[in-house]
């Protein structure tokens, strides 16, 4: 699944992705280490993983989107 980096917080390396729909939706650090990143802008174009029922998503990996 795609997103959109919109908050970051590097001390507690936690933050909130948008969805395409503009959803906003927290990670923990756990979900930031697991896709091996160091930095996010608020903006960059993310790829992430999720587990759970639409309405409490929960993401388990957060890390740059390629093409």
């Amino acid at each position: 699944m795609q997103a959109t980096a919109y908050t970051y917080d590097p001390e507690s390396r936690s933050g909130q992705v948008l969805l395409d729909d503009g959803t906003p939706v927290p990670f923990d650090a756990a979900a930031f280490d697991a896709g091996g990143l160091r930095l996010l802008r608020p903006g960059q174009r993310v790829r992430i993983e999720v587990e759970g029922p639409k309405d409490s998503l929960r993401i388990t990996l957060v890390t740059l989107q390629t093409l």
